[in-house]
């Protein structure tokens, strides 16, 4: 099953990175999680709606028309752990790879949103869009170690 995180990205820093790469070297080869970044617009005051856009546009020119789109947005749907363990497993059944898009700090385009088949929420709380690589990452690490039944999750 390949997933593809694309994400509106500033500097990160090493920990997360640390902390990513981690997981994915957890996972099997049968589970890809590739990270692409799309650098952020710079900010001026003003301009949020014209950032807003670009960045949809350019996260958009980068979804395959084959994958099943995913936005991540905090109005999206919470799962438990064990709910997207079920998602995942319906996502790999239905064979059809997954483009998660992770927006910048004003979120993601309505286009963005529109385009998508789900929303997902990882929660009602508002995290830096670096941190949600590693939420992401490890989340999935766990909702395959349940279907594997793997103890890594308690």
């Amino acid at each position: 099953m390949k997933i593809r995180l694309l994400t509106i990205t500033h500097k990160v820093p090493n920990w997360i990175e640390a902390g990513y790469q981690e997981y994915i070297k957890r996972l099997p080869p049968a589970y890809s999680l590739e990270l692409i970044e799309v650098p952020a617009e710079k900010q001026t005051e003003g301009n949020q709606e014209r950032i807003l856009q670009r960045e949809g546009e350019k996260l958009l020119s980068l979804v395959k028309p084959t994958h099943h789109i995913i936005a991540l947005d905090v109005k999206g749907s919470l799962w438990s752990t064990e709910q997207l363990a079920d998602q995942l497993a319906a996502w790999q059944q239905a064979r059809h790879p997954i483009d998660l898009l992770v927006g910048g700090p004003f979120g993601l385009s309505p286009d963005c949103l529109k385009r998508a088949s789900q929303t997902w929420s990882l929660s009602p709380l508002t995290f830096p869009h670096f941190i949600v690589r590693l939420i992401v990452a490890e989340q999935f690490y766990r909702a395959f170690s349940i279907l594997q039944k793997h103890p890594y999750h308690r």
